[in-house]
C-alpha cells in the first residue's frame, strides 16, 4: 500500500478548517519564530492562490510587463507575499478560530467564514476567507476580508498607489517589493 501524502480537503469549509488547524499546531507558544515562519510558509504555498493574487494585485498596470518582467514581478510577489503574512502571524500564540459558515457564491468562489475569538489583550475578529475553487479537487484563498475589509484589495491599492506616484513606472514597484523583502 502506497502512502498518501496529506492533501486538504475539496470542500470549502472543511478545507478551512484543515488549514485552521494546522496553523494553531504551528502557532503554539513553544515554536520558535523561525519555525512558524518556515510552517507558515510551506502552508501557504499550497493552500494560497498566491499567483491569482500576484495578478489582481498588479490589476491593469501588468499589460505595461514583457514576458520576462512578469516573471521577475511573480516571483518579488511571492517572497513578499510570504514575509508579510507570516510576519503578520507569527507573532499569535494558540490562537482560537472557530469556523463558522459556508456562503457558495458561483462554482468558482465560496466565502467561509469564521471567528478569532477574543482575548485578554485582542479583541474578537471577524475574517472571511475567499475560497477559489475552479479546480473543485483543490481549492485555493484568494482573499481574506478581515472585519469587512480585503487584504487583496488594500494590497491592490498600495501597489497601484507606489506606480502611480513614481509617474506610472511599475519597475518602481519592484524596488518596492525588494526593499520590503530586504528588511
Amino acid at each position: 500500500l502506497s502512502q498518501k501524502s496529506f492533501s486538504y480537503s475539496s470542500d470549502p469549509k472543511q478545507f478551512i478548517s484543515e488549514i485552521v488547524d494546522e496553523a494553531k499546531k504551528v502557532l503554539v507558544a513553544t515554536n520558535t519564530k523561525e519555525f512558524k515562519t518556515k510552517k507558515l510558509s510551506e502552508m501557504a504555498l499550497k493552500t494560497v492562490d498566491i499567483k491569482g493574487i500576484a495578478y489582481y494585485t498588479l490589476g491593469g498596470h501588468r499589460k505595461k510587463l514583457n514576458e520576462k518582467e512578469m516573471e521577475k514581478y511573480l516571483e518579488l510577489f511571492e517572497k513578499y507575499f510570504l514575509k508579510s503574512f507570516t510576519s503578520r502571524l507569527s507573532d499569535y500564540s494558540d490562537p482560537k478560530i472557530d469556523v463558522l459558515s459556508a456562503d457558495v457564491l458561483s462554482p468558482k468562489y465560496t466565502i467561509v467564514k469564521s471567528l478569532l475569538l477574543a482575548t485578554d489583550k485582542k479583541p474578537e475578529v471577524k475574517i472571511e476567507w475567499r475560497v477559489y475553487t475552479k479546480n473543485p479537487d483543490k481549492p485555493l484563498i484568494r482573499d481574506l476580508i478581515i472585519e469587512g475589509l480585503s487584504l487583496a484589495r488594500t494590497q491592490k491599492e498600495e501597489f497601484a498607489s507606489v506606480i502611480e506616484s513614481n509617474n506610472g513606472d511599475v519597475k518602481k514597484l519592484f524596488i518596492t517589493l525588494q526593499e520590503f523583502i530586504n528588511k
